[in-house]
């Protein structure tokens, strides 16, 4: 009775530290991290959605990203030219062997295109992720609210 009592309470606390950690996922040598979107307002149609990615084996990119929320994802990148802020959609993000890249605002990033309701602070925001090597894996991305950066992020999007 006693090593049943334990399995329950392993199994339980399991449980809990999956749906704590939601927005963690990993396939193959890839770990994706920390991701997490923000909430937006009614009429607002994009989105950024951020992440770190580890990679603990070879060299890999990732080629593409969806979600049900959205009628389209595309990966972007963000950079200064001399005063101007540009952005441009990427064929795909570079995951360096034994590294990492972050995708995060000012940045490297997800764009969430056409969304198609609100996304609101609390919600998790299902996005699959394909690489070119590792494959695919669904990551949950956390809503936060407006103005919360989260991850430890700072700065403000804007598009």
């Amino acid at each position: 009775m006693m090593k049943r009592n334990t399995l329950v309470l392993l199994v339980a606390a399991l449980g809990l530290s999956f749906s704590v950690h939601a927005q963690e996922a990993k396939v193959g040598s890839i770990k994706v991290e920390n991701a997490y979107t923000r909430a937006t307002v009614p009429g607002q149609q994009v989105a950024g959605g951020f992440m770190k990615i580890e990679n603990k084996g070879a060299a890999d990119q990732l080629v593409s990203a969806s979600s049900p929320v959205a009628g389209e994802v595309q990966l972007h990148e963000m950079a200064m030219d001399g005063n101007v802020m540009k952005m441009r959609q990427v064929k795909d993000i570079a995951v360096p062997a034994g590294g990492a890249v972050e995708l995060k605002p000012g940045g490297l990033h997800l764009m969430f295109m056409n969304i198609k309701a609100p996304l609101t602070a609390g919600e998790t925001v299902p996005v699959k992720l394909k690489f070119a090597k590792a494959g695919e894996v669904e990551v949950k991305m956390p809503v936060n609210a407006m103005g919360n950066p989260g991850a430890g992020h700072g700065g403000a999007m804007k598009h």
